[in-house]
């Protein structure tokens, strides 16, 4: 039997103290203890963000004709089929991203765009793998909150994973992540403690189905 592969993205800038890591380390940990002799490919983009330039040089690389391609434009396309290959190999997948600035980071845009082209836009390369998805707001916006409809990461990432690539996704969405540390917050902090009570849960649940598909 041949072994299986799990893909885990990161995008948080702050490593150490990650929410949305801490979140996807639960589910990983179900996945492996399913799948001991199974291999996990890792990617951080907070720790070790792919160049600015790599997606624009990619891109560009597709209207020149090959005689003409600059070795920037090589290394981007070398890179961009290494990203999206990663992503088609997976037999599972597990996406930690935070919110940042009501969006969703440059660093993971980067590599969205970037796995896009290597792939081609038409081209479901996740179809029926499942994925978690891991994502991590520091306020409060359901409805009625004062940010209500600020989140515009969440609709972004549906639409790439699920609807673009075709994933089999499952999304666990944690807010309020900044109240244990925002004295202005310091009266939702109960409310943040269960929603992080409440994500590990689901992130548990997670990833014992993943492991189970």
């Amino acid at each position: 039997m041949s072994s299986v592969n799990l893909f885990r993205l990161d995008a948080s800038i702050l490593p150490a103290a990650s929410a949305s890591a801490e979140i996807a380390d639960l589910t990983e940990a179900e996945w492996v203890a399913a799948h001991p002799g199974g291999s996990v490919v890792r990617r951080h983009l907070g720790a070790d963000p792919l160049p600015s330039d790599a997606w624009a040089l990619a891109t560009t690389a597709g209207f020149t004709p090959e005689e003409d391609l600059s070795a920037g434009q090589r290394e981007a396309l070398a890179l961009a089929a290494e990203l999206a290959g990663e992503l088609e190999a997976a037999d599972a997948v597990i996406l930690a991203v935070p919110l940042y600035n009501y969006g969703v980071s440059q660093h993971f845009k980067a590599w969205a765009d970037l796995v896009i082209t290597g792939c081609g836009a038409g081209n479901p390369l996740l179809k029926g793998t499942p994925t978690v998805l891991v994502t991590t707001l520091g306020g409060g916006y359901g409805p009625g909150t004062p940010r209500e409809g600020w989140d515009h990461s969440t609709p972004y990432l549906r639409r790439v994973v699920a609807d673009m690539w075709g994933a089999d996704l499952t999304l666990i969405k944690r807010e309020l992540t900044l109240a244990a540390t925002t004295p202005a917050m310091e009266p939702l902090r109960g409310l943040a403690d269960e929603q992080r009570e409440l994500a590990l849960g689901e992130a548990r649940d997670a990833g014992r189905a993943l492991a189970g598909k």
